[in-house]
């Protein structure tokens, strides 16, 4: 165990080679890009709405696809007929701290590469793991609130579902696919680049004490 330990210390200490600072550099970028895209798409077709309702989820707000956005209120309309309750980004509480977390994790990388340590690197990937974790985990939870908190006194009566957060369903006459956007393919690379700036390094001497 204390060997272990050891090569552990020595690895998280390794120096961070021009490679990985440069990996490091480019991470925050596309965090920083992810903001400006949309992260999830949901896209509604049915035989009165042929051409399709979109809905869009940013960092920060939900906006409706069409003219001026107006998919989303129709979306709502809809779902005022089956019961549930209409779609508010005031609802969506995780939205207000992704954009704060997102600027955290460009400043830790940002952090890291100038100091060039991988111990740094290891603590934001563990910490962005986590908090992407509690996000879908968060999104899925919202999903399953609006599906299954359905109004017994609504014109249509369907039976309680939960969203796809990922692929297509049926629901009622209405098909729903649900899929990543640019912003999220934007953090999966910020993800990747970490991993690749603790390889470049992992060969690289420990830094001096």
């Amino acid at each position: 165990m204390p060997t272990f330990l050891n090569r552990e210390f020595r690895f998280l200490h390794k120096a961070l080679n021009l490679r990985s600072r440069l990996c490091l550099v480019a991470a925050a970028i596309a965090v920083a890009c992810s903001v400006f895209f949309p992260l999830w798409k949901l896209y509604l077709v049915a035989p009165q709405y042929s051409g399709g309702l979109t809905m869009k989820i940013y960092a920060y707000k939900i906006h409706g696809g069409g003219l001026n956005g107006n998919d989303i209120n129709e979306i709502n309309n809809l779902n005022h007929y089956i019961g549930m309750k209409a779609i508010d980004q005031a609802d969506f509480t995780e939205m207000q701290i992704m954009p704060f977390m997102f600027g955290v994790f460009i400043l830790l990388a940002l952090r890291s590469a100038v100091f060039g340590e991988i111990k740094g690197v290891v603590d934001l990937f563990v910490l962005a793991s986590y908090f992407g974790a509690f996000s879908i985990g968060a999104f899925y939870y919202r999903l399953w609130w609006y599906g299954h908190h359905l109004d017994p006194k609504a014109p249509v009566h369907i039976e309680p579902f939960t969203p796809l957060i990922f692929g297509t369903q049926k629901i009622a006459n209405f098909t729903q696919s649900s899929y990543p956007e640019l912003g999220t393919y934007l953090l999966w690379v910020f993800m990747a680049l970490l991993l690749l700036a603790i390889w470049f390094s992992r060969k690289e001497k420990m830094l001096a004490p």
